[in-house]
């Protein structure tokens, strides 16, 4: 159904066999990671609201971000002991893949945490990356507000400084959050929207008003921040996470008072996507990797073990109990 948040019991696992051997053009891999993300429940609704994402099916095998390492191979550019990552790749412990839909991996441009590869280093640090240079325009502006404590939101106000902000203020919902945003993540400050005033908060906190929004959030928190935004500000509208798991159009229109301010104040908010900007997957991955090796882009990552646990691990994202990526760790 598209109303309800989803639980550990909406998954099963089943044991099954695969081929004894494989077809010219395919690797057997082992899979070491899988990556749980919130697009995913927009996956268990028939209607997935995208025309770029397939919905998952009843009793049949769930997908998405993966790593394994190849066992076995009939590619002419993949062997034995490559590492390999796709968007596709299925919740199984040992898959049969088509060798041209793989990715080969540098365990050594992450410093070895071949996870990062699914995270900072991955779609996720992509769209982080790219919707700041694309949707962001961030280098002529002043004022940051309103990056998360998730995966992408904790990356995005790191990033945000290194592309030039002056001050970049996020929003999370535990003190353990807000302190690792600030403390770690070097983000100049944090507001727990469950404890605090968060219209009061970004008053204080940003008194010349806010000039990007990077908002993967929605709801009551976006509606607060751009109450707050300046004249020809820019939304970055990356996800609408609270809004997952109700029956709302993507994205879900504004209240009536906020479109006004939106329109008044001359506010960009178009819908992101980072798909649409693979020509520079490549340089951007790289960039990625060199501030993570110079200790300039800071990672978080929440990793459950077992693939058995993923479907506690799905309802533990989507509850917001996580800090940073959530992976699901495989197989040794």
């Amino acid at each position: 159904g598209k109303n309800g948040v989803p639980v550990a019991e909406n998954f099963r696992l089943e044991q099954s066999t695969i081929a004894d051997t494989i077809q010219v053009g395919q690797v057997r891999v082992r899979t070491l990671y899988l990556s749980v993300d919130p697009y995913m429940r927009c996956r268990m609704n028939e209607d997935t609201g995208s025309d770029y994402l397939l919905p998952w099916q009843l009793s049949e095998v769930a997908d998405g971000g993966g790593i394994g390492v190849v066992e076995e191979s009939k590619h002419d550019n993949l062997a034995k002991g490559d590492f390999v990552t796709s968007f596709n790749w299925p919740w199984q412990t040992v898959a049969i893949l088509d060798g041209s839909l793989l990715q080969k991996l540098v365990p050594q441009l992450v410093n070895g945490r071949l996870s990062y590869f699914l995270g900072a280093a991955g779609i996720t640090g992509l769209t982080a990356l790219l919707g700041i240079k694309e949707k962001g325009h961030v280098a002529a502006e002043k004022g940051w507000g309103g990056a998360p404590a998730g995966a992408c939101g904790s990356l995005a106000g790191q990033i945000g400084r290194l592309e030039g902000c002056s001050r970049v203020v996020g929003i999370a919902g535990t003190d353990e959050k807000c302190s690792i945003l600030v403390q770690e993540m070097g983000f100049d400050a944090a507001i727990n929207y469950k404890k605090e005033d968060v219209a009061e908060q970004l008053r204080e906190l940003c008194p010349d008003g806010v000039d990007v929004y990077f908002d993967n959030v929605g709801g009551d928190i976006s509606d607060t921040v751009i109450s707050q935004m300046n004249q020809n500000s820019h939304i970055i509208l990356c996800g609408q996470i609270s809004q997952y798991n109700k029956d709302v159009p993507y994205p879900p229109p504004l209240p009536p008072d906020i479109e006004k301010i939106q329109k008044e104040r001359n506010i960009t908010r178009e819908r992101f996507l980072v798909l649409n900007y693979m020509d520079k997957q490549e340089a951007s991955i790289l960039q990625l990797c060199q501030w993570i090796q110079e200790g300039k882009l800071k990672v978080r990552e929440t990793v459950v073990e077992g693939l058995a646990n993923i479907g506690a691990a799905f309802q533990s994202m989507m509850s917001g109990g996580n800090i940073g990526k959530q992976i699901v760790s495989v197989s040794k």
